[in-house]
């Protein structure tokens, strides 16, 4: 168990301090930032979900930089991302923050990258992300993020960047799925 690899279960155990601050109702107020009325339950919520998509490419960069790529990384890095992304777009739908057929579409593509991923693991094969699987998920938290601080800054302008770039994420979430499934078509297809 290498330092990347800790900091990746460190992004997994967040996930449920996250999903208490945004979901119990603590009643703390909210915060006028940039043009925008935020609980501040959800700042805070917001700020942990930063933090913890940040330590995404701290763990990366720190498993590449010092060659501790393991495949535990390569399988526990994708899954942490997914699990925290999945988690908060659920909060956003509870929230009627976020429109459900769209947090459908990214949900289900991750469950079926992740059972690919899964059947590939089982023939011995670990795939690490690809760069459009890296664009998506950057994408996914620039929208989280957007959402669960109430589209903070683009308030000002009255541009509903938080729902445009859930948009942006949802086609990048098909396109990197579609991508996946046709490179490993032939390893999936012959695994048993």
């Amino acid at each position: 168990m290498n330092i990347p690899n800790k900091i990746t279960i460190s992004r997994i155990l967040l996930i449920p301090l996250f999903m208490i601050i945004m979901l119990v109702d603590l009643n703390w107020g909210t915060l006028q930032l940039l043009g925008a009325e935020v609980p501040v339950h959800h700042f805070i919520g917001g700020m942990i979900f930063i933090f913890a998509a940040s330590t995404d490419w701290v763990d990366g960069y720190y498993a590449r930089k010092y060659n501790m790529v393991t495949n535990l990384g390569k399988f526990l890095d994708p899954l942490a991302d997914k699990l925290l992304v999945s988690a908060a777009l659920v909060i956003l739908v509870e929230l009627q923050l976020a429109p459900s057929w769209i947090v459908i579409i990214i949900i289900s593509r991750e469950f079926a990258i992740t059972g690919l991923r899964l059947v590939l693991a089982g023939s011995g094969e670990v795939h690490a992300a690809a760069m459009l699987g890296k664009i998506k998920m950057w994408m996914q938290i620039i929208a989280v993020s957007s959402l669960l601080l109430h589209n903070i800054i683009f308030e000002l302008v009255n541009i509903p960047f938080d729902i445009i770039s859930l948009y942006i994420a949802a086609i990048f979430t098909v396109w990197s799925g579609v991508d996946y499934f046709v490179k490993n078509w032939n390893a999936f297809r012959h695994s048993k």
